[in-house]
């Protein structure tokens, strides 16, 4: 997996690190909502089985003190009560014969749930 771990813009730091697969494939889809405004939004709630849960949508509503990252063509914003879940993180996409997504590979997680989507 190749990682791109600088991102182009930032304003407060690094967060969240995106693959080169994972920037490829939230290109294509942006390409296809044809708005220039959006951003993929990483976010993390309360809930799901371990206790937070991922979330990722296309957003154009970004806020002031959002994380602002860029890598290559693909603008990723993270609210500030997140990003301190997902600094070290990194998203990435697989597509195989097993299935295709996008995971979160967090160093912050001291347990998952099996469905990939959860932690504590």
């Amino acid at each position: 997996m190749s990682v791109t771990e600088n991102p182009t813009e930032s304003t407060t730091g690094s967060t969240i690190a995106v693959s080169d697969a994972a920037a490829a494939k939230v290109a294509e889809l942006l390409k296809q909502e044809g708005d220039d405004r959006l951003a993929l939004r990483v976010a993390v709630r309360p809930g799901g089985c371990s206790g937070f849960s991922y979330e990722m949508f296309f957003d154009a509503d970004i806020a002031e003190d959002d994380t602002k990252l860029t890598f290559g063509d693909v603008r990723v914003v993270v609210d500030p009560s997140s990003a301190p879940l997902l600094v070290g993180a990194t998203l990435d996409y697989k597509d195989g014969l097993q299935g295709a997504g996008f995971s979160i590979n967090n160093p912050n997680a001291s347990r998952t749930c099996g469905c990939g989507q959860s932690f504590s």
